[in-house]
């Protein structure tokens, strides 16, 4: 068959998956591009008669969007550098090193991964104002790091375990030493893994709603899940013209690290099928 053929073929088989995929994104961008009028009218079409570009700039004076934003890149960046800086080490000590309670240590690991954050959530309010953290966004971050450290080891574990040991002792015959070794050998080979990791680990912090509703308590330090609910959580009207339009804003930073971070991507999630 014909190559030409034969991608027409794939695309027409995979293009309702396509369709479901791209339909939130569509009515999100239509809504955020129409007016406020024709949102209120019931009579919305799918291309506005005007593209309401003040819809943006209105939504981002009106409800300080700019510093929420700056509070989920902080939260963000901060457990994404936390988490990755934790299960780095503790992925390759699982993968090179043998130690008593190793098993152990790997199925307390999974199985914290069994609880959600929303049925601890509590406790670790308590323990959050008992240490006088509450509405830190820092504390905030802290607490990402401990749901996602778990699921970063075992993800990186597995990629781990696929780069040959015999490459790190080859260096060490060249006269190298075990963390010039690993610096120079071992890091850039987990490069893909870590990338993929990463961005996991960022969109998990980045989309956490329950945990930050009960830590942040002031509006000036709301996360982009916190202002968006706000919005959409009005007493008598609910401007979904500024929700949409808040909504598109808040994927483009995660977009930015995707089409960033996307040439690691299939790398970093198919090394770690071929050994675990």
């Amino acid at each position: 068959m014909p190559d030409r053929r034969r991608s027409l073929i794939y695309w027409i088989v995979l293009s309702p998956l396509l369709l479901i995929n791209l339909f939130p994104f569509a009515v999100m961008i239509s809504t955020a591009l129409t007016p406020a009028d024709e949102v209120v009218s019931g009579d919305t079409q799918w291309i506005p008669s005007r593209f309401a570009w003040e819809n943006f700039v209105d939504m981002w004076q009106t409800v300080d969007f700019g510093t929420a934003l700056m509070n989920s890149l902080v939260v963000g960046i901060v457990t994404t550098v936390l988490t990755i800086v934790v299960s780095v080490p503790a992925a390759y000590a699982m993968v090179r090193l043998d130690f008593k309670g190793k098993t152990a240590f790997q199925t307390f690991l999974l199985i914290t991964q069994m609880f959600s954050p929303v049925v601890l959530v509590i406790g670790l309010f308590r323990l959050v104002v008992g240490i006088g953290a509450l509405d830190s966004l820092i504390a905030l971050s802290i607490l990402y790091c401990c749901f996602h450290i778990a699921f970063a080891v075992w993800m990186l574990r597995s990629y781990f375990a696929s780069i040959p040991a015999e490459l790190e002792h080859a260096a060490w015959l060249e006269g190298a030493s075990a963390f010039h070794a690993i610096r120079t050998v071992f890091v850039p080979m987990a490069a893909p893994a870590v990338a993929v990791t990463a961005i996991f680990t960022f969109i998990g912090a980045w989309n956490e709603y329950a945990l930050a509703l009960a830590i942040l308590r002031s509006s000036e330090h709301y996360t982009l899940p916190l202002k968006i609910a706000a919005l959409s959580s009005g007493r008598y009207q609910v401007e979904w013209h500024h929700v949409m339009a808040a909504t598109f804003v808040a994927t483009i930073p995660v977009a930015i690290v995707f089409m960033w971070l996307q040439r690691h991507m299939i790398t970093g999630l198919s090394g770690g099928a071929v050994k675990g």
